[in-house]
């Protein structure tokens, strides 16, 4: 029942995903010296957040575009981020997508502790909305090589209702620390984003 419902949800995503405009990588590339001075550095973290910021280099476009407007309407929080995507057009906000999207960076999985093949079998649903493929998952964030830290706190903000997304909330519910653990290393393990370079 819950892959049926996953695949549902998938699919009406991936159809109801923002349709980019034709974007521009000058202008994208111009705009994203801003988010550069974190997104670019390996491993960067500060006293707040305490996990690493996110890889997002090689990011679907899309999901770019819905994280970058949810940031904008002050429907994610972190106050960096919405200070930053506050004045952006919608126009910027295609070209930063489309910019990080092209630029994959040096792809190298991130080490991590949890066992990533207990987290493989308690992934299998994930994937499917979750693919590495750039053409599936619309919206959907993808998640190999991303830093496992900034895996678990998602999904803590998820459990936690921090983070609105009732499917997310609903596939996390009932898992344990250790499997969280165990999801994040099975993703982070993987080659997939990277630092923007």
């Amino acid at each position: 029942m819950k892959k049926s419902i996953i695949a549902f949800a998938c699919s009406f995503l991936a159809l109801s995903s923002i349709q980019a405009q034709a974007a521009d990588l000058e202008e994208g590339k111009a705009a994203f010296e801003t988010c550069r001075g974190c997104h670019s550095a390996p491993n960067y973290s500060n006293a707040y957040p305490t996990y690493y910021v996110p890889k997002i280099g090689g990011q679907r476009a899309e999901y770019s575009v819905a994280a970058l407007k949810a940031y904008k309407e002050k429907n994610r929080a972190h106050g960096t981020m919405k200070a930053n995507a506050y004045d952006l057009s919608e126009q910027t906000i295609e070209n930063i997508a489309a910019y990080i999207q092209a630029n994959p960076g040096k792809k190298s999985p991130a080490p991590a502790r949890g066992n990533p093949a207990n987290g493989k079998e308690l992934a299998a649903t994930c994937v499917s909305c979750h693919t590495n493929k750039l053409k599936d998952g619309g919206n959907m964030p993808i998640l190999a090589g991303q830093h496992e830290n900034y895996l678990i706190k998602a999904m803590h903000d998820y459990q936690a209702g921090k983070r609105n997304n009732p499917i997310m909330q609903s596939m996390l519910n009932g898992l344990s620390e250790d499997d969280l653990q165990d999801i994040a290393a099975y993703f982070a393990r993987q080659s997939g984003l990277s630092v923007v370079e």
